[in-house]
């Protein structure tokens, strides 16, 4: 094995993954650097979902590696996989996946609380990240009580709650509408930079490209050429109110 550059955070080499025979990546390489936004871009089945789960240690590579501040991901054992994944990073899909019994504001404290945090500073925490997000007033309503983009708030605001190294989002606005995505959007960079959170942000939405640093992407399993950042959509660099 041989360690990746110092200046990346999150590095992999030469990915191989897949499915019951069907391959989903073939031999992918990328480095994230420290407090970067990287734009992941592609279309369904290219890919994207596989190589974040791969380099969150949500599944092993077949073949190749991946390294987090210098030290492999690859090679861990499952239950250093899942407290890697508890205590220092983020997650969030294109689905909320959020627990039912639980309401918006006990669903966005979550990780908090598994990580020991008091329940009144966890509780306190999530409420002022749902604010952010526009969903304060559900604080107390379960997640079928809500509104599928307002259950993708929630989910945003419990991937940002505890300020991860690394987060990784796997088209997270996937599920809203143009206005919607674009204010999440905002939120997500704006904490991301404010907060120095590495960012992967895998999405099918070439505009998506405007709020990144950097964009690669991915097509079959095989990582393309990087994109041009285009112009920037209005109020893309606004920051979110805190």
């Amino acid at each position: 094995m041989v360690a990746p550059p110092d200046n990346d955070v999150l590095w992999a080499r030469g990915l191989h993954y897949a499915y019951q025979g069907s391959p989903a990546l073939l031999g992918v390489s990328l480095g994230v650097r420290d407090g970067e936004i990287l734009g992941i871009v592609g279309p369904r089945g290219s890919g994207k979902t596989t190589l974040l789960k791969c380099m969150s240690g949500q599944l092993t590579p077949e073949q190749g590696e991946v390294w987090f501040n210098s030290a492999p991901v690859h090679t861990l054992p499952a239950g250093a996989r899942e407290r890697l994944r508890r205590d220092r990073f983020g997650w969030v899909g294109s689905s909320p996946e959020l627990v039912p019994e639980l309401t918006a504001r006990e669903n966005a404290a979550l990780p908090l609380l598994l990580c020991g945090i008091p329940h009144r500073s966890a509780r306190d925490t999530a409420q002022e990240w749902l604010d952010r997000l526009d969903v304060g007033d559900c604080a107390r309503r379960r997640p079928a009580e809500l509104h599928q983009a307002q259950r993708q708030r929630v989910a945003v605001a419990r991937a940002l709650v505890s300020l991860p190294e690394v987060l990784f989002a796997d088209d997270p606005t996937a599920p809203l509408h143009r206005p919607d995505a674009a204010q999440v959007l905002r939120t997500l960079t704006t904490a991301a930079r404010t907060h120095r959170i590495t960012v992967l942000l895998a999405t099918s939405d070439p505009e998506v490209v405007a709020f990144t640093d950097r964009a690669v992407g991915l097509v079959d399993g095989v990582r393309s050429a990087s994109l041009p950042k285009g112009p920037q959509p209005e109020g893309a660099s606004c920051p979110a109110s805190a």
